[in-house]
């Protein structure tokens, strides 16, 4: 938890109390995100579908840090105290956050890059589809909110 620490002192994160109705409007913003990134590949917009894409995970697991009575001040700073925050979780594996980091590289080349394509979106959906599920069951939240 020093490292916890030190995200509060370095205003990272910031210690809130825990909403059950933040939560909830999180996990339904990460649902429409993957829907939407559904949406765009279908479109072919390789592009937006990998951002949405992230930005489902991205509100799937700013869900997961509310229900912990904490908020991000970063996209990093996020999953840096997932990291800290989920250490004896067994379904937040130390994989399931490296792809939650990938997706954030990934996001990155598409928006600020101009780097992307089909294959990566494709998997970054999968991925967000994955990531969503679990923090759903942590979180114990019917798919329907």
């Amino acid at each position: 938890m020093d490292g916890l620490k030190r995200l509060l002192r370095d205003r990272k994160i910031q210690k809130i109390e825990a909403d059950r109705d933040l939560v909830l409007k999180e996990i339904k913003g990460a649902g429409q995100d993957l829907a939407s990134a559904r949406n765009s590949i279908k479109a072919k917009n390789f592009k937006w579908a990998t951002v949405q894409a992230y930005y489902s995970m991205f509100h799937a697991a700013r869900a997961l840090l509310y229900s912990k009575g904490y908020r991000e001040k970063s996209h990093r700073g996020l999953l840096l105290a997932l990291k800290e925050l989920t250490d004896d979780m067994d379904e937040i594996t130390p994989d399931l956050l490296r792809i939650f980091g990938e997706a954030m590289d990934l996001r990155e080349e598409a928006d600020y890059g101009l780097e992307f394509s089909e294959e990566n979106a494709g998997g970054l959906i999968d991925d967000a589809d994955a990531f969503l599920k679990t923090i759903r069951q942590v979180l114990g939240v019917r798919r329907r909110t």
